[in-house]
């Protein structure tokens, strides 16, 4: 199936599936138009001359129309869609696409957004994991840091994870800062554990959730979805790519990034005392 025969296809899903949540027309132009746009935003070309685009696509749309994207078979035109962009424009996956669907309230009902990413090579799983939190960074110090990984914060807010053990919350001392009340003051942490990140519930009042399902503890992949009470966070990790000269692979800001959202920092350095 040709990319022609799927925008007819996207058109008939838009007038029964979507037609609340994005209204106007041509609606299906600008879905096509935002996916390729998302597909060549970070593409790279290896030394053969061969295009590799990102895997992993994570739709944010407004909290009250999310729902009606979540229609699976709109999901796999989507996918079809950005496979036949691909073969077109003769640019490869790595991995079979995937899309996540994300719900953000800062955008407007009638809009969308699409960030896309790469897929990390398989890693050890996670084994005998504790639930306590009390000793979390004795556990963690040893542990490799993932690669390139990175939480967007309400679709705009790109902050990469550097550290093994990253405390997220609405008080000031935590290292990703939340300022949203509905978030805790010490909300959720990521611990780096064999290789991966994985997610920890810290006695939340709001509760932490993945990619829907409500969770203490859970390994994260390239794509998920954390909620906290609401405020979605996305966990991306670019896999490094065999090319010396590719310096950043972090997801592109545009002129959505400077929208007011959850105010996030880094505790700053302490000032020296002049002498």
């Amino acid at each position: 199936m040709n990319l022609l025969e799927l925008e007819l296809r996207l058109q008939k899903l838009i007038e029964v599936q979507l037609i609340n949540a994005l209204p106007g027309q041509k609606t299906e132009d600008l879905i096509v138009q935002k996916l390729t746009n998302a597909l060549n935003s970070k593409r790279v070309e290896l030394a053969d001359g061969t295009l590799i685009a990102p895997d992993v696509y994570t739709l944010l749309a407004h909290t009250n129309t999310v729902a009606q994207w979540k229609d699976p078979y709109l999901i796999e035109t989507l996918i079809e869609i950005l496979k036949a962009a691909g073969q077109d424009e003769d640019i490869h996956f790595n991995h079979p696409p995937t899309i996540n669907i994300a719900d953000d309230s800062n955008i407007l009902p009638g809009d969308f957004k699409i960030i896309a990413s790469y897929r990390a090579e398989p890693l050890e799983e996670t084994k005998d994991m504790k639930n306590d939190t009390e000793n979390q960074t004795e556990s963690s110090d040893n542990d490799t840091i993932p690669e390139n990984a990175f939480l967007i914060v309400e679709g705009v807010k790109v902050f990469p994870l550097k550290q093994p053990v990253i405390n997220i919350g609405r008080r000031l001392d935590n290292t990703v800062v939340v300022d949203d009340p509905r978030v805790s003051r010490n909300h959720a942490q990521l611990r780096s554990i064999k290789g991966r990140f994985v997610v920890f519930d810290l006695n939340s009042t709001g509760g932490t959730f993945v990619n829907g399902q409500r969770a203490n503890q859970s390994i994260l992949y390239p794509g998920d979805v954390i909620s906290l009470a609401g405020v979605s966070l996305i966990f991306g990790q670019d896999n490094p790519l065999p090319r010396p000269d590719l310096a950043d692979t972090s997801p592109l800001n545009d002129a959505s990034a400077n929208r007011k959202t959850a105010v996030i920092h880094t505790i700053p350095p302490t000032p020296k005392k002049k002498k």
